[in-house]
């Protein structure tokens, strides 16, 4: 075998990745799991978004490479959809980016802008993909703590203290992912003064706003943002189109050019059909968003059900498509908990320290599962 580059022994196979073989092998034999570890929604998009799909392809040029930047079309509809839901103004010729997933923004900013060597400010507990990418890079990260007792906001007091001149970048992530915590516009003001003193670019992964959470909010809300921050926003999880890949990064031209260009080097554009299919998304009422919730707190009830049978406490004020619950004190290891639960009840959970050593103790459900399903899962322990 040709030997592999050294980046891949900074990063492992990612978790669900993994498990997901392993659950699926379970199922291959017969088990009857029920998948409550991962956040892919299992609800459709609008029937007029997939019509507009449908249509889409017959246009004229259709199936041809299309813009790096994106539909203008597209890119005016993501200015006219921060400006209605987040009060935000954004030029769609050169501060707004279409992605083909927030994933993809995530490894073209860390490209963009560092250096090997440079030091990379990652939430514990917080998105996989921010360390193995800062790693795939050449970056060091370097973990800050967020903690229930701060409600899960960093302590952006103590960090001053550090060493913090090789930092370069600074992920967040509000509401947060997986705790479902959300940040005050006070707290976004010391982010953005934060980064803006350390001179430290912040990036805010912005994909659960509009699930479950009445007052969605933006880093680029905040005066003099653009200076030092951009935005990561998806449709995968408000628009129920995770397998599209559709996401945007919105910022200053010089940053988002900045981003443009490695993103101009690794693809030829997004399908037309699924640009137009975006852009009807974008322009759902509200009646959208209400139907959303709808669903998403009915099957939140059921599963706070499920985790008080478990013993475990939770916020029932967090935001998102995720249930965050600390488990009992005296109980097995995060890991150890959920293979318990795997292999004697046949449901998966994700376990805390997938996101972080600070998610020791702690288990995730996911509330991209039938009603049903969750109703069966509490039967399993009756």
């Amino acid at each position: 075998m040709i030997e592999t580059a050294n980046r891949l022994q900074t990063i492992e196979e990612y978790y669900f990745s993994k498990k997901l073989r392993e659950v699926r092998g379970l199922m291959a034999n017969g088990r009857p799991i029920i998948n409550m570890g991962i956040g892919s929604p299992d609800l459709a998009p609008s029937e007029t978004v997939i019509e507009t799909l449908k249509r889409a392809i017959q246009d004229s040029g259709a199936h041809q490479y299309q813009s790096y930047q994106g539909l203008p079309e597209l890119r005016e509809t993501i200015a006219a959809f921060y400006k209605s839901k987040f009060g935000v103004d954004a030029d769609p010729s050169g501060e707004i980016l279409p992605l083909m997933g927030s994933k993809e923004g995530i490894m073209h900013i860390s490209m963009a802008f560092l250096n090997p060597g440079d030091e990379v400010l990652i939430p514990n507990p917080g998105y996989p993909t921010y360390s193995a990418v800062t790693n795939l890079v050449g970056g060091v990260p370097r973990n800050y703590d967020l903690t229930v007792e701060n409600k899960w906001f960093p302590n952006l007091e103590s960090l001053s203290k550090t060493d913090l001149s090789k930092v370069k970048v600074m992920w967040v992530s509000y509401p947060h992912m997986p705790t479902g915590a959300t940040a005050t516009i006070d707290q976004l003001k010391k982010l953005v003064a934060f980064a803006r003193h350390h001179q430290i670019l912040l990036v805010n992964d912005n994909p659960y706003s509009f699930v479950l959470g009445s007052n969605p909010t933006s880093i680029l809300e905040i005066e003099g943002a653009k200076e030092v921050a951009l935005e990561l926003n998806s449709l995968s999880k408000t628009f129920n189109m995770a397998g599209w890949r559709v996401g945007m990064l919105l910022g200053s031209k010089d940053h988002v050019d900045a981003v443009l260009k490695v993103k101009s080097n690794m693809d030829s554009g997004m399908f037309y059909g699924i640009q137009k299919g975006a852009i009807v998304a974008l322009k759902s009422g509200s009646h959208w968003f209400n139907e959303l919730d709808k669903v998403y707190s009915s099957r939140r009830k059921l599963m706070f059900q499920l985790v008080d049978q478990l013993k475990c406490t939770y916020d029932p004020k967090a935001v998102g498509m995720f249930v965050w619950a600390k488990l009992p004190s005296g109980a097995l290891s995060s890991e150890e908990f959920i293979d318990h639960i795997l292999y004697n009840k046949d449901i998966f959970i994700a376990p805390g320290t997938i996101f972080g050593s600070n998610g020791e103790g702690y288990i995730r459900f996911s509330l991209c599962v039938t009603e049903d399903k969750i109703k069966e899962a509490i039967q399993r322990f009756k």
